[in-house]
């Protein structure tokens, strides 16, 4: 049911995190969690939820807004 909503919010962080010219190694470091967890979100392959607080130090650490994050994944596309 959210798959799809996962995978959109994963696909922003990636365009973010590469308009920031960053690794996935620099900023899973910087938000504290591993590569390979930044790697299942931005995949959208992970079975349990991503904790606000995980989502908003991503946020903060690509220096965006929540909102930017969020935008257009309540869409069913």
């Amino acid at each position: 049911m959210f798959a799809s909503r996962y995978k959109k919010i994963g696909a922003k962080i990636v365009f973010y995190r590469k308009l920031k010219s960053m690794t996935q190694e620099k900023l899973a470091d910087d938000v504290g969690i591993t590569p390979q967890y930044l790697s299942r979100i931005e995949n959208g392959g992970y079975s349990k939820n991503v904790s606000l607080s995980t989502l908003m130090k991503i946020a903060g650490v690509l220096n965006v807004t929540m909102s930017q994050l969020m935008e257009g994944v309540e869409r069913e596309e």
